[in-house]
């Protein structure tokens, strides 16, 4: 089997063999070039030291030298070069105490985390596979190397990761590496929420997010996500609905695009769900504003996963919405479309059309023809609206703060009051959004104000 090396690797490898060193390209771009998808990076492992490493090139980078890691830089791109090693004791769950190094290829490979992982390749040795990683990419598994419960013991952020090669490989967890995670789970505790959070993003975005699955069969949410449990477990008897609240939430993350905000969103939407479910006189099950409910506590679930406030902020917004139930635009003309638009801002209105489609999509089909109708008729109010140029801000308004002043409207509340009155009255008739109307307006409510 030849792969094909980026020259600058290759380079790196041909400097380090002409000096009498081994050295490889490594683990996931080994794994992704045999699978025909492009590698993000290139590392190189290799049995020379990293002194021996940085006298062989002219400009280099100490990333990780206590762990044998030095990056060349060649033509402004950084390859991560790593001499050969095995981890000392793990006593965290998440780092070796030392690392000690050594000239065995073998050694290095089997302090890996999984067999898809453990390969290593150069054009004059071929295919370094000794754990059967290329079985297993052939039978789309995910299994340690060694002993899984010894890998997990090392690193506990590797059981969230054979979730995550699983969801983006479409793979499946082999039996005994799975039962290791389920025995292991609760080493995740050591584990950073920034760790996790980057697992979690990396397998949300993937082609297959409904693996996450196998993150609750395992017991691994109920470590960094226990609310997921409880929609799990939360069933709901009502007839717009087939799946328990945590099976619609994946269904409805598998439904919309590989968008972080959006398939975040879409994991989060229900969360308030078990919080709020009542059950009626006939047995059918409600959830009165869920949707005010989980917007709170996303917010809180994102910070413990250490999410930038900006997504949180998009994330909230969009659950805090979701549940908003439009009426069909062609009865009802496109008042109720200006005003969730306001609400939202128009930037992210889109956004909340997909949450909503997606949603709908992963409800029963009792009346799902007739709420995507209206939401693809939403899609157009949108569209008129934009075109129109509606007036949808206070930014939109054909008068503002300064006029009103002009106007002898000195007082800041009673400014702010009138505008945001014009504003009201503009969402429903965006005709009367012309000056000598509005200056008119503003005057008889700033007399009504002063009575």
């Amino acid at each position: 089997m030849k792969l094909s090396i980026p020259k600058q690797a290759a380079s790196i490898i041909e400097t380090l063999t002409a000096h009498g060193y081994e050295a490889y390209v490594v683990g996931g771009c080994v794994r992704d070039s045999i699978l025909g998808k492009t590698p993000s990076d290139w590392d190189i492992t290799t049995s020379a030291r990293p002194e021996q490493v940085k006298a062989l090139f002219a400009r280099t980078i100490d990333t990780g030298i206590k762990h044998g890691t030095v990056t060349v830089m060649m033509d402004k791109v950084g390859y991560e070069v790593t001499t050969y090693r095995i981890d000392g004791d793990y006593e965290d769950h998440r780092r070796p105490n030392d690392v000690t190094f050594t000239t065995s290829l073998k050694e290095d490979l089997m302090r890996r985390d999984f067999t898809i992982n453990a390969m290593a390749y150069n054009d004059a040795d071929g295919l370094i596979d000794l754990f059967g990683g290329m079985d297993d990419l052939e039978r789309g598994i995910v299994r340690c190397v060694g002993a899984a419960k010894d890998r997990f013991d090392e690193d506990a952020l590797r059981m969230l990761r054979a979730v995550r090669f699983a969801g983006q490989l479409h793979f499946r967890i082999e039996e005994d590496t799975r039962e290791a995670i389920r025995l292991c789970h609760e080493n995740l505790r050591d584990v950073s929420a920034e760790r996790i959070q980057m697992e979690l993003l990396k397998l949300l975005i993937s082609d297959h997010p409904e693996t996450f699955r196998e993150a609750y069969s395992t017991g691994l949410t109920s470590v960094f996500f226990p609310e997921f449990d409880r929609m799990m477990e939360t069933e709901q008897k009502n007839p717009h609905h087939c799946y328990t609240v945590g099976e619609h939430t994946l269904h409805a993350v598998q439904l919309i695009e590989p968008n972080p905000v959006l398939r975040l969103t879409m994991l989060l939407h229900d969360v308030g769900k078990p919080a709020t479910k009542t059950t009626d006189e006939y047995g059918i099950d409600h959830f009165y504003n869920h949707y005010r409910v989980g917007a709170d506590m996303s917010k809180d679930i994102l910070k413990r996963l250490k999410f930038d406030n900006k997504t949180i902020q998009l994330v909230c917004q969009l659950i805090s919405h979701h549940d908003i139930r439009f009426r069909d635009p062609k009865k009802n003309g496109r008042r109720h479309v200006r005003k969730v638009m306001h609400s939202i801002g128009a930037n992210l209105f889109p956004y909340l059309l997909k949450v909503m489609e997606a949603d709908v999509r992963a409800q029963s089909d009792y009346y799902q023809a007739q709420k995507l109708s209206i939401l693809q008729e939403t899609w157009v109010a949108y569209e008129e609206i934009l075109a129109a140029k509606d007036c949808l801000t206070l930014k939109d308004l054909k008068i503002n703060g300064n006029q009103l002043k002009a106007l002898g409207i000195r007082e800041g509340k009673a400014i702010g009051a009138i505008l945001n009155t014009l504003l009201s009255m503009v969402l429903e008739h965006p005709e009367l959004n012309e000056y000598p109307y509005l200056k008119e307006l503003a005057l008889k409510i700033y007399r009504q104000l002063r009575q």
